[in-house]
């Protein structure tokens, strides 16, 4: 019985052994079939060429980082820089450009034919004119509306030959942020003034139609008055204004003829003086019955306190 069990142990022993031993021989017959392959291909490429291999790879490797480096440069010109401002169309800059000159001219015909032509060619308007001529001078004052992108060039071409300038004022105001408020306050007022409306269709009585109708009108009112403010800054930003007074002197008049002296000063005081005389009486004169009235009513206030005030003698 001995003999037998160990026969039968010996025996599965050999069989095991048998069987690990298969296994790693079909193994090691797989991983070299695998590794042999690319080496094997690689022997047979450095035979026919190796040197146009190494040359194929070299060059696909760097096809391969220029690809990725053109991706990288593609994606950080996409990126946004964190130190850019972004614009916002809904910021626009409303900027109210004002310019005051006086201007004295050598031919004073040449020169207003030119600034009219000019005011054509800028794409410019006269908004008002006013133009006066005396024996010793001849003037005129213009208010131009220029567009904004415009203003510089304008205020550039107006002096040249023969043109002194002597006064020259040029001025701006920022009402960006008056404009969008006064937007922001529009829009608020739509919405209150259209839940007014919904509150109107609502009504069942005429009291309470008439209250909210009210309401609305009151609102309606606001609205077209901020939106006249707005429409107003927004051309005055857009239309820069102008103002130029320019003059010649004529018959050999110079600006010290025109300029009074001490004693014409003292002339022109003395005759206001009696033009306020003048006016004061006239005054009293178109009021008379008023002083004539007065005058009675006086006399028979005195009249009657003196009646009141006089003692009574009891005899």
């Amino acid at each position: 019985m001995k003999h037998l069990l160990l026969c039968a142990a010996l025996i599965a022993v050999l069989l095991y052994a048998c069987s690990n031993g298969s296994g790693s021989a079909q193994a090691e017959q797989k991983v070299p079939a695998a590794t042999q392959q690319p080496s094997t291909a690689g022997a047979n490429a450095k035979k026919a060429g190796g040197a146009s291999l190494n040359a194929d790879v070299t060059m696909a490797d760097v096809n391969g980082a220029s690809a990725d480096s053109t991706a990288v440069a593609n994606n950080d010109a996409i990126k946004p820089q964190s130190g850019t401002p972004v614009a916002n169309s809904d910021w626009d800059k409303k900027i109210i450009k004002t310019a005051n000159l006086t201007l004295e001219l050598n031919d004073y015909k040449t020169y207003n034919g030119n600034i009219h032509a000019r005011v054509r060619a800028f794409g410019a308007y006269i908004a008002q004119e006013q133009q006066s001529e005396t024996d010793g001078q001849i003037m005129n004052d213009i208010v131009i509306k220029v567009p904004v992108d415009k203003f510089d060039d304008v205020i550039n071409s107006l002096g040249g030959d023969g043109v002194k300038v002597i006064q020259k004022n040029i001025s701006s105001e920022d009402v960006t942020g008056e404009v969008i408020d006064t937007r922001a306050r529009l829009e608020a007022k739509k919405q209150v003034r259209d839940r007014y409306l919904d509150l109107l269709k609502q009504a069942k009585t005429m009291k309470d139609i008439l209250d909210v109708q009210e309401q609305v009108n009151t609102i309606q009112e606001d609205i077209e008055s901020a939106a006249g403010r707005v429409n107003y800054l927004v051309h005055s930003a857009a239309y820069s204004t102008v103002n130029i007074k320019y003059y010649q002197f004529l018959n050999g008049v110079t600006a010290k003829d025109i300029e009074p002296t001490f004693i014409t000063k003292i002339a022109e005081a003395f005759k206001t003086g009696g033009e306020i005389i003048t006016n004061i009486i006239l005054f009293f004169i178109s009021i008379w019955p008023l002083c004539v009235g007065g005058i009675l009513l006086v006399f028979y206030f005195r009249k009657w306190r003196g009646k009141k005030l006089k003692p009574v003698i009891i005899e």
